[in-house]
């Protein structure tokens, strides 16, 4: 990724620290009865919470014709990017546009101004002015180039292209998130997520954080890096409920089974109280539904059966609280719903390959 900065604009804006707690799981109150899509936006949330997700970095291109950056697999980004993140998510909003993206594999997606592109899975990907140019500087170049980024010895606004009459801009972002031992929100999406801007006279909420964005870019002002990270974050969760609305019926994923309105009562009861001790009978009577009809349901929608989607999202919320906290390992199998600590060490290991404790450790290494 060789480059040509405008120097005089500024600084890098660096990974933000700020973060929600988890609370504990005793604290979440009982279940309210509730349709599936009613119930999705506050699972969602939960999810979106324990997953720490995260703004982690953002700079702006201004780039000129003929011009093609590309991004490699983020795996060797992410501690560079955002020490101690499990997984990189990228986004770039087209302030300037036509210009093209595109997973290496797959054909290239025209992006007008006002579009906003999400690369979920840490794909790498190449961003042009024009379909089919591909970046050939390498892995290397690439991380060069974000190591000094991360250093501050590059600007905000990173000139690029070739000094032709077509001009380009991009806000190019990045959010972290864990990955393991469960995210359901990031194992739901695809590969790559296209949301163009809306041409209708409704408000958009996505449309005005984009103008909010391209706001804080044009003018230096204390906080602003702080608040376009922030922004980046709401950018993304409006990218996904839009997403989630878009979903064709009779689709199948963890995000379709949040509007589902048998399996969305089930997931919401789960969520609420995950320490609670489920069976298959009091959560079918709890959704009001037969034992059956929910087991296949659910199966069907999010790909396990609800007891083992219970499993795995208790894991989840303790690999947090053991990020998180310095509690006793039996404290946090407590929390999550395990009377023995034996249980809980057991199954944590048989998800996550690693013990409670050495998950911990790992965890406080990745982050020093």
């Amino acid at each position: 990724m060789s480059r040509v900065h405008d120097r005089e604009s500024g600084s890098l804006a660096k990974a933000s620290a700020i973060g929600p707690a988890l609370a504990p799981a005793s604290a979440h109150p009982a279940p309210q009865a509730t349709g599936g899509a009613a119930a999705a936006g506050d699972v969602l949330s939960g999810v979106l919470r324990t997953v720490r997700l995260t703004g982690a970095l953002f700079f702006v291109v201004d780039a000129s014709t003929p011009w093609v950056a590309g991004v490699p697999e983020v795996t060797p980004l992410t501690p560079i990017l955002l020490p101690g993140a499990e997984h990189l998510i990228s986004y770039h909003i087209v302030t300037r546009g036509p210009c093209w993206g595109a997973l290496l594999d797959e054909p290239p997606v025209r992006l007008d101004t006002g579009d906003v592109l999400v690369i979920p899975q840490g794909d790498p990907y190449t961003l042009a002015s024009a379909p089919g140019m591909r970046d050939e500087s390498g892995l290397e170049a690439a991380l060069g180039f974000f190591r000094c980024m991360v250093a501050g010895e590059l600007p905000l606004v990173v000139t690029e292209g070739g000094g032709g009459p077509g001009r380009i801009g991009v806000v190019c972002g990045f959010l972290g998130c864990d990955a393991r031992p469960f995210n359901p929100v990031l194992a739901a999406l695809p590969r790559l997520i296209h949301v163009r801007r809306s041409a209708g006279s409704a408000p958009d909420p996505l449309a005005a954080l984009i103008d909010l964005v391209v706001a804080e870019t044009r003018v230096r002002r204390a906080g602003g890096e702080c608040v376009i990270q922030r922004l980046g974050e709401l950018m993304f969760v409006e990218v996904v409920r839009r997403y989630l609305a878009a979903l064709p019926a009779g689709g199948n994923g963890w995000l379709a089974g949040l509007r589902d309105p048998v399996v969305g009562r089930a997931l919401a009861h789960l969520h609420a109280r995950p320490a609670h001790p489920w069976t298959l009978g009091g959560l079918a009577k709890a959704a009001a539904v037969s034992r059956s009809a929910l087991a296949e349901r659910f199966t069907a929608l999010v790909g396990q059966p609800p007891i083992q989607y219970l499993t795995h999202w208790r894991l989840q919320l303790a690999a947090r609280r053991l990020a998180d906290r310095p509690a006793k390992v039996a404290a946090v199998a407590h929390e999550v719903g395990y009377d023995s600590e034996a249980a809980f060490s057991r199954a944590f290991k048989k998800l996550v390959g690693a013990s409670p404790s050495v998950w911990r450790r790992r965890r406080a290494a990745g982050r020093a």
